[in-house]
């Protein structure tokens, strides 16, 4: 039925494609041919020239001159007219003037004054959220202590801490390992280096304790202390200074506390012993007519500031809880008027001249480093008062700070540049030789909130400043030759402060 069979092949053109290729075939360039050129010069050829000085070849520069019609309108003319006598007499005036005599334009920024070297801390006083209460230096300048405590509400008579020592000049310094850590059963409230000997230091307890390290020791540091007894501090101790004795290179110590005693001890090899010992009670105290305090009755006064002047052995300053500013004298005879407790030396009213009051607690007192008569005091009222031992009112108040202010220190180099500690964390550098009564330098560093509760000059390296916070640091601060170096006219100046009479 089917079979197989070879026929001739079949094509079939395409007519869609012809189509096709007959349109394009028949299609031709729908634009005409496109001619471009590139030319290099795209503006005008333009020259510029300056100078701000006369040119040397007056032939190739022409020098400006003004066009006569413009002198000659009569709108300028008038106007010459009338401010000729006027700038003529400011002139004159100007010239005879002194306000500017001495003053020396600070061309640096404030913040190139001062810069940060170390930042030291001690891991477990910060993690106990503790506070560096007092800083000192040694008397090589090498080494810096510090005591923490706090100055905060809280349990202080059970709290343990620290003291701390630094030494800057060792090689692999660390800033958060320090080189002896003394622990200690109670706050430490005050400390000061021996001014002789680098090894030993002199330190005040929450506790009422006075107690002398020996830092040289590798097993027991303690050398002396007071122990708990009739003779010693009730309450918490605010300064300890070493006080050179009648033998020649012997020192005692001095220690004061808010229970109104100031005591004087004698180091004995290893004990304290008590020489000598001060009370102050109101009724005793001397009344000026701008001391601004009345008595009422009999009561202690309670210390919380103390200095001793350099240039007079006898003389010593004490501040108050209350706002009293007295000068006191080692060589009063006059007896305290307070009940005995068994103490083995009678206490003596020390107090002989009373200064204008304080609006608060005095936190802070140091006696000028150049000037005998000079002192410096502040507290919680914010103000820095300069005052001098020869009169009651001071004769120069600074606002410092909106808040408490904790230390105020001279400088060992500047005789007329001191630092205060605010509570605001500020550290305020001010320099009197300054016509502007604004600080020459402010040292800011730390968390906000954190106040600086005390600060130390070096004085052996015075381009040094130790400062303690509240956020368990201590900052060593490099001071640049403006805040250290001392200037031809400052004693002059310093006298010329020193003997202005004060309102």
């Amino acid at each position: 039925m089917f079979s197989d069979d070879s026929v001739e092949s079949v094509s079939v053109p395409s007519l869609w494609k012809q189509s096709q290729h007959s349109e394009q075939d028949s299609k031709s360039c729908q634009t005409r041919q496109l001619h471009s050129a590139d030319a290099e010069a795209q503006s005008v050829i333009s020259s510029v020239s300056s100078t701000q000085t006369e040119s040397k070849d007056k032939d190739e520069q022409t020098l400006y001159e003004p066009n006569p019609k413009e002198l000659e309108k009569p709108e300028l003319k008038h106007f010459l007219d009338r401010v000729v006598e006027s700038v003529i007499r400011e002139i004159v005036k100007n010239a005879r003037s002194h306000a500017f005599d001495g003053f020396k334009v600070n061309w640096e920024d404030h913040n190139e004054l001062v810069s940060c070297l170390h930042c030291l801390e001690h891991p477990s006083a910060k993690e106990r959220d503790l506070h560096v209460t007092c800083v000192s230096w040694n008397c090589t300048g090498a080494v810096i202590s510090c005591g923490f405590g706090r100055i905060d509400n809280g349990d202080w008579s059970t709290e343990k801490s620290f003291i701390c020592t630094w030494n800057l000049n060792r090689k692999g310094l660390s800033p958060t390992h320090a080189d002896l850590v003394i622990e200690v059963p109670t706050a430490v409230t005050a400390l000061c280096c021996h001014p002789d000997q680098p090894a030993l230091i002199a330190g005040g307890l929450y506790s009422g304790e006075v107690v002398v390290w020996d830092t040289s020791r590798t097993q027991d540091t303690v050398l002396a202390q007071t122990g708990i007894s009739a003779d010693s501090h009730r309450e918490p101790i605010y300064k300890v200074s070493w006080v050179p004795l009648q033998k020649k290179g012997v020192f005692g110590i001095l220690s004061a506390c808010s229970g109104g005693r100031i005591l004087l001890w004698n180091l004995d090899q290893s004990s304290l012993i008590l020489s000598t010992g001060y009370a102050l009670v109101l009724q005793q105290v001397p009344h000026s007519s701008s001391a601004g305090f009345k008595t009422r009755g009999s009561s202690n006064i309670g210390v919380t500031a103390l200095a001793r002047s350099i240039w007079d052995s006898d003389t010593f300053l004490v501040g108050s809880e209350g706002g009293l500013l007295l000068r006191c004298s080692f060589s009063s005879q006059k007896m305290a008027v307070v009940p005995s407790e068994g103490q083995s030396v009678t206490l003596r009213a020390p107090a002989v001249f009373s200064f204008r009051k304080h609006n608060g607690p005095i936190h802070s007192i140091h006696c000028s480093p150049f000037h005998r008569n000079l002192f410096v005091s502040a507290g919680t009222d914010g103000l820095v008062h300069i005052q001098s031992l020869l009169q009651a009112n001071p004769v120069l108040s600074l606002r410092v700070s909106d808040s408490y202010i904790f230390q105020v220190q001279w400088s060992p180099s500047r005789p007329l540049v001191f630092a205060a500690a605010t509570s605001q964390g500020e550290v305020q550098i001010f320099d009197l030789g300054h016509e502007s009564l604004r600080p020459a330098a402010t040292i800011e560093k730390g968390h906000c909130g954190q106040a600086a509760t005390c600060l130390a000059f070096n004085s052996q390296n015075t381009h040094l400043l130790a400062v303690g916070k509240t956020d368990s640091t201590v900052s060593i601060w490099q001071l640049s030759g403006d805040l250290t170096e001392q200037g031809p006219r400052e004693i002059s100046q310093l006298d010329h402060i020193a003997g202005q009479v004060a309102e």
